[in-house]
Order: C-alpha cells, then structure tokens, then sequence
C-alpha cells in the first residue's frame, strides 16, 4: 500500500470511434513505451476499433486480454459469485475446473467456527480465575491449571531473537533490499495462530493429497483458512465475475507465474483465479508479518505451493524467495511481484532464468522505482507493467484503502482515543491523503510534510497546516510516514519525541523509519503486544514503534477487501495480457496500463453499488469527440 505519485502523461484528443451498445469488447488498446530517460511521463495509450484479429497485427491488447473481458453469452451485466456453499474452489495448480472442495469445507461458516477453539469442548473462566471445560454431554469438569507464558518487561531481560539468525544470504539480501526484513524481535513468537514456536522450517508437513511442496506454520489451519477465503470471494464481485468469464478459455495455460504479495484470504482469491485460468503458481510473501498462517495453509492444502508464515526472520523471508523460485524441472515465465525484492532476487541470484521470463507485473511503489533504475541503466531485459500507477489502484488501494486501514492498525494496536490527538503524517500522496482524511474525521489535529510544492498545496486547501518536522517533533502523540522515501524519521527526530510518542509507517518500505538506530545497548525494547514495542530510553521516556516501522496496516490489522478486488483484477488482467501479447509488442521497458482497461475494471465493481452510468447520446458523443463507450478522458487527465 504504498504511496504512488501520479505522473505526468502526454496524448492528443482521441479520435471519434463509432459507437456501440455494450462494453467495447472488440476495441482495442495499443501501449507506448515509456523511454528510460523519461520514465516520468506516462506512455501514450490510443483506443483503436479492431477485430481480435486486427488486434494482434497492429499490437493492440492480446486476442485473450479481450476474451477474458467479454461477457458471457447473452451479455449484461457481470453476474454476482454463487453463495460459497454452492460453488467449488478454484482449483489448484495441476487440478481441473471441476475439482471440487470436500463436504466439510464446501459449507458456509458459521459465526462460531470461526474460533480457534476445540469443536468438543468449550472454555468457560471461573470467577476464581480458573477453567472449566463444557463437554458435549454438558458435563462440567475443571480444566487443569497450565502455566501460560506471560509477556516479560524489559527487567526480566527479554531476549528478542529465539532463534539464530543465519548469515548466508545476509550480505546478497541487504544488498538487494530491506524493504521486508531486518526483523530485531523474534515475532515467529507472538505469531496469532499457535503457540509453537518450532520454526516451519524444520517441519515435516504433507497434506491431504500427500504432497509436502510448501512451507506454512501449520497446515491443520487449513480448515479455518478456507472459509476466511470464502468470506472474501464474496467481496471481489470482479475478480469472481473475471474467474467465471475466462476460465473456459483458459487464458493464462502453460503460465508459471511465481509470486510475492501478501499472503492473506484476498491474495489467495486472487491466486485462485489465476490457477482456474490456467496458471501454475508457487508464491512467498512480501512482508514478514502480514501472512495470514490460516490462508497460507489453506493454499497449501489445495494443491499451492506456498512458502510463508506469520514471523519471518530475516533468513526465512530469502529462504522462501528461493524456495519459490529455485525447483527442479520449473522454470518460471512470468513474476507477479509487491515491492520488486522477488524482482531483484531472480535479477541477482538466477540471471538466465531472469532472461527467460516473458513478464512482470509490479504493484508497489517501490518495486516500480526499482523497474524504472533498471530500465534507465539499461539493464531491463523483460517487459514490466506497472500497475501501481494506473487509475484503479492509486485512487482506490492508495486512497480509500489507507483511509479506513490507518485507524483500523492504530486502534487494534494501542487502543487509543483519536479525538484531540496531535498527529504529523509525512508525505501528502494518495496514502497520505487517506490518513489525513480519516484522522481529521476522528477529531484529530493533523500536521503535514511535503516535498511536492504541488501535494502542500493540497494540503494546505484540505485544511492541514504543512510544517517541517523538526518543528513539531516534540509535541505530537503520533508520527506516520507514508513517503516510500527513506531516512524520513531519524534517531534525531527519535531522540526528540515526547514520552508514550506512536511511531508507525504506512508506506511499503521499512525503511521510512530509521529503526537500526535503535539498537543500541543504552535502549531497552519491551515487547508489550503483537506487533507492539516499547523503545525505552535510560531516562525513563519510550516511544511506542508498531511494526517494527513495516507496513502498519497489514502487519497489524486487515484492509477492506472491495477495495483490493479492483487492484486484484487488474493484476490478472495485466498478466493475461503480457502473457498472450505476441512476441515484439512489448519491448524491454515499463508500461501503464491502458486506460480502457482501467474503466473496465471500475465498471466490474458499480453493480455492487447497485449503480447506473448515465450513457452519452450519439450527439453528446460527437460534440466530446468521444467513443460512447470510452475511454472517456484522455491520458493526461488527474483524477
């Protein structure tokens, strides 16, 4: 979720197309690279009316992209995904559309199975503070008393890392990024869904099918991760509505797409989807405390090979990179990536099998940032498409998702009352526009940072006052980042915070947050909660740092799940285009989306709304110079 800037695009007027009563499924987009000396400027995206076939001799999108966004026969609008217990799963990488789930987790969950109790007995607390267990019988007998382990302060000496951190691929990886490590506290510890502490690593796990392709914290979960997964496909009308469109035709067979996103029940529809269209996946995740141990152990039992869990530590986090990536008689065409350390790995690690892949698909600010040096040094030998700066995902992840995440990480970690609080969010983009908005709402006294003249003034007319750091460092309750820069709050800036001071990023990076200069022998850190840490200074002050400066929102709480079907179903849509695009339409460089395609996507989502678009008149359309069915702004155009 990290914050993107719109960039600057160039496009003449739109020529006028002829209309027609439906969706443009045959209209056809054709994509201008963006030159590496240039990369700010957005390619020039033309709307052309062509035949499928026209398509493919005059590089519009591929004969698939266009298929998988036709709508059924008989046309209208997308139908609403069945009810969970009358569909099955998406199959599994090697398994056939009709490939369905078994009785028990084919029902939709009930409230009540959704806790992670024993299915025989009940708990029930004694006012004495002991336990009784509830058999089905209603027998009543008292539980005996265990010893739990109790969060230990900083004067029982806390030893963070439980577990050694190998030092292999250190030097490899912290020269690729750290983006997504550098883990100082043993959080495999207070993981949310077990209390063993055996890392996964070191265990021997198949699942039903017997197969043992992945690495999770435990595929017993695997039961409770389902029905999260059903939950969610019931909030991605999209991606549903794509799944049923195209699987028949299955665009992406033969695909080997290999991800890293994170891994929660939103990801796992996705890659689900992306399996019934015909892909073979093997994925890791992008962040070490975002994985969902339930869902990673739901894939794993359909047949996906995941390698994740709740708590990396450094060395897992590369371990499953490469487990993903590095398998026997499996080479990967296409990379389906949240911050480019995935990227970046195959770049350094596997050269020839970089030069192999057809296709790359790059969510994240950072990991565009990263495409576009590769590209500018020339050293970019696949095409990429940069889906953090189309429309759908900027205005509507960035945005509206960090809007209603900010409070949702804030609150679940501290507890804390909003209304009357101090807070400075630095960097004004969509992800801190969100947070600003939201806070505001709540009664908060927000302050802003910028560097763009352009996001200040923004600032300023939204009603935020635009200050340095520096001059309210010392009286504000909350500091958030949200710039995709790095050094942003320094030990400086640390030094100065007030006493019981929040410190939170909500940018993809951590590095926003300078948190290697906490530790230092004379700080005593003080695990107090999952996620939670007390940085205590010897005079007693501490700061309160969530998620060890790592993405707040999904490290610590959830994000709205409508709003990650819009980013989910252009990431399919992009892959089945690079994927079936024919061999010279994409040169080695980085690409937008195009703009129709963007529409298209919002269009899947309005029924949910029970929302009607007004259609323009053939007249109305020949006085815009538009296509009555779009795109109905050009390029260069800001949302």
């Amino acid at each position: 979720m990290g914050e993107g800037r719109e960039k600057e695009a160039g496009g003449g007027a739109e020529p006028e197309l002829e209309s027609e009563a439906t969706v443009a499924v045959e209209a056809v987009m054709s994509v201008q690279v963006v030159p590496a000396a240039s990369a700010a400027k957005v390619p020039e995206v033309e709307l052309k009316n062509l035949s499928p076939s026209e398509a493919e001799q005059q590089l519009g999108l591929s004969t698939a992209a266009v298929g998988a966004m036709v709508p059924p026969a008989g046309g209208g609008d997308p139908e609403a995904p069945a009810p969970a217990a009358e569909r099955p799963p998406a199959p599994g990488p090697g398994l056939g559309p009709a490939a369905a789930l078994s009785p028990a987790a084919g029902k939709v969950p009930q409230a009540s199975a959704m806790k992670r109790s024993d299915p025989h007995h009940q708990h029930q607390r004694h006012r004495d503070g002991g336990e009784a267990l509830i058999s089905p019988d209603g027998t009543v007998t008292e539980a005996p008393r265990t010893v739990k382990k109790q969060i230990q302060f900083a004067d029982q000496k806390q030893e963070f890392n439980k577990r050694p951190t190998k030092i292999g691929r250190r030097s490899l990886s912290r020269s690729i990024s750290q983006s997504s490590t550098d883990s100082y506290s043993s959080a495999a510890s207070y993981t949310d869904s077990s209390d063993d502490e055996t890392s996964p690593r070191d265990k021997q796990q198949k699942n039903s099918k017997g197969s043992s392709d992945f690495c999770v914290k435990n595929i017993k979960q695997a039961e409770f991760g389902r029905r999260e997964i059903e939950i969610a496909e019931q909030e991605m009308p999209a991606l549903m509505a794509l799944r049923k469109r195209a699987q028949g035709e299955k665009p992406l067979a033969g695909a080997k797409i290999v991800g890293c996103t994170h891994i929660t029940a939103q990801t796992a529809v996705l890659m689900e989807t992306l399996g019934a269209l015909g892909a073979q996946c093997r994925w890791a995740a992008c962040n070490i405390y975002s994985t969902l141990n339930e869902v990673a152990a739901a894939l794993a039992e359909s047949g996906f090979p995941v390698f994740a869990w709740k708590g990396e530590s450094e060395d897992d986090f590369w371990w499953c990179i490469d487990r993903c990536v590095n398998v026997e008689g499996w080479q990967p065409n296409m990379i389906l990536d949240d911050g480019g350390d995935l990227t970046h790995w195959i770049y350094k690690k596997y050269p020839n099998m970089f030069k192999k892949i057809k296709g790359i698909v790059e969510e994240s600010v950072t990991g565009v940032h990263r495409l576009y040096q590769l590209s500018k040094a020339g050293k970019l030998c696949v095409p990429a498409m940069n889906v953090n700066d189309s429309v759908t995902k900027q205005k509507f992840d960035n945005l509206y998702c960090c809007r209603e995440s900010i409070l949702d990480g804030l609150k679940r970690t501290t507890d804390m009352m909003f209304g009357g609080k101090q807070v400075v969010v630095c960097g004004y983009g969509e992800v801190g526009k969100g947070c600003c908005a939201a806070l505001k709402a709540m009664g908060s006294i927000v302050y802003v940072t910028e560097i763009d003249p352009i996001c200040a003034l923004q600032a300023c007319m939204d009603g935020f006052r635009l200050v340095k750091l520096n001059e309210v460092i010392r009286q504000v309750d909350i500091v958030i980042t949200c710039t995709g820069n790095k050094n942003v709050v320094t030990r400086e800036h640390l030094d100065r915070m007030k006493n019981s001071c929040i410190v939170c990023n909500m940018g993809h990076s951590n590095t926003e947050i300078d948190v290697a200069s906490l530790r230092t022998p004379e700080l005593t850190w003080e695990r107090v909660r999952s996620q939670v840490d007390h940085v205590i200074w010897p005079d007693g002050k501490r700061i309160v740092l969530l998620a060890e400066g790592r993405l707040l929102n999904l490290s610590c709480s959830t994000v709205p799940t409508f709003v990650l079907s819009i980013t989910a179903t252009t990431q399919a849509l992009a892959l089945i285009e690079l994927y079936n695009a024919p061999e010279g339409r994409y040169k080695q460089d980085v690409y937008l989306l195009p703009k129709k395609m963007d529409e298209y996507v919002a269009s899947l989502h309005l029924p949910t709304f029970d929302a009607h678009l007004t259609e323009l008149t053939d007249e109305q359309a020949k006085y815009l110079g538009l296509n009555k069915n779009g795109p109905f702004k050009p390029n260069y155009y800001r949302y």
